[in-house]
């Protein structure tokens, strides 16, 4: 069984690494941030994402668990500009 996560990093992510960081499902958002979203089988595979960010460079802001049956990320004031990746259906 799967687990949901979110993590969120500084900057906009090239559209090309969501292949490279589990095909998490990326978005950019407006205050110059990137949402990474979807589901990763196990522990290994979150570690392996944030080695994979970490190699980046990129800054790492939030990275949490999305409740079951969660496929709708962030709070209500978060605004997308724009998605990028291929879509997740959970």
């Amino acid at each position: 069984m799967s687990t949901v996560y979110e993590l969120r990093v500084g900057g906009h992510l090239d559209p090309h690494w969501s292949a490279h960081l589990g095909g998490l499902t990326v978005c950019h958002e407006r205050d110059g941030t990137s949402t990474l979203t979807g589901p990763l089988v196990d522990q290994a595979a979150l570690h392996g994402v944030l080695a994979g960010l970490r190699d980046l460079g990129a800054s790492i802001l939030l990275v949490r668990a999305l409740p079951d049956g969660c496929e709708e990320v962030g709070d209500a004031s978060s605004a997308r500009s724009d998605r990028v990746g291929p879509p997740w259906n959970g």
